[in-house]
């Protein structure tokens, strides 16, 4: 836990907070052997107005894949930690730990709009792809194509496209 609160401290993702609020915070063990931190939001996600955005449906997947037959599947690392809480909203996202009490600076797992606050802006980063050679589900996307030599202009068209927004990929998940 103290890792994980340092590293989260040093990247600016978290900052000790006087919140008076506090969700409680615990670890899940991860298939790789990691760990996952979790926060219980359910307190806040009960009185929080609901995000209408929607994401995006698999049956649409689905319907655009007819004919494809080669893929790739990107996950972009720190997705959600990309999106910055909303300034003077940051005490919502306080926590409690043995060590101390902290307050996310940027969007952490468990908070009912999570989902929809991230979709939207990789929606626009990638709007001129969606539906024609890409499908993207939150923080995973997947490029298609009918063939090799098309398929490698794509991804590397998509991979510009990231990088020039300062996103990039999690090598070890794609």
């Amino acid at each position: 836990m103290e890792e994980y609160i340092n590293d989260a401290l040093n990247s600016g993702f978290i900052r000790p907070s006087t919140s008076p609020a506090g969700a409680g915070f615990f670890f899940v063990g991860k298939k790789d052997g990691g760990l996952r931190p979790c926060i219980d939001y359910r307190g806040l996600n009960r009185i929080t107005v609901k995000n209408r955005y929607p994401l995006p449906l698999m049956t649409m997947a689905f319907e655009l894949l007819q004919g494809a037959a080669i893929f790739t599947k990107l996950a972009l690392r720190n997705a959600y930690h990309l999106v910055r809480i909303r300034e003077g909203d940051e005490w919502k996202t306080a926590f409690n730990t043995p060590k101390g009490h902290y307050e996310y600076q940027v969007m952490p797992f468990g908070l009912v709009k999570a989902p929809a606050v991230f979709q939207a802006p990789i929606n626009d980063v990638l709007r001129e792809m969606l539906d024609k050679f890409v499908y993207v589900y939150l923080d995973d996307i997947l490029i298609f194509s009918r063939c090799y030599q098309e398929h490698v202009q794509l991804v590397r068209s998509l991979l510009s496209q990231l990088l020039r927004n300062d996103l990039f990929v999690k090598l070890e998940k794609s």
